[in-house]
């Protein structure tokens, strides 16, 4: 739990990626975390969590359903949602809080 509060409390926003490798929508959020990646470079954190190797955090975290998207700012929460996501509207939410 500490390291990932190290994480998410970095000057940059961090999206986190709760997912689970045998979760279909999971594997369709791949892509596009890369492309926005691309997009970003170094303005934006990205980092994926398996619930199954993670369970404790990601009971901590209320984390209920896969994929679960959290994006944080200098540690504080700012959005969270479950399901997929396609990369414009991701992008346009993280560019609301970033």
């Amino acid at each position: 739990m500490n390291k990932f509060e190290e994480i998410v409390n970095a000057d940059v926003p961090v999206l986190v990626d709760f997912f689970a490798t045998w979760c279909g929508p999971c594997k369709m959020m791949h892509p596009v975390l890369e492309e926005l990646h691309e997009k970003k470079g170094d303005n934006l954190k990205i980092i994926k969590i398996d619930i199954d190797k993670n369970e404790a955090l990601a009971s901590s975290l209320k984390i209920q359903s896969v994929p679960t998207l959290m994006l944080f700012k200098n540690g504080e929460l700012k959005w969270r949602a479950s399901g997929y996501h396609n990369a414009h509207d991701l992008e346009a939410k993280i560019n609301e809080f970033a």
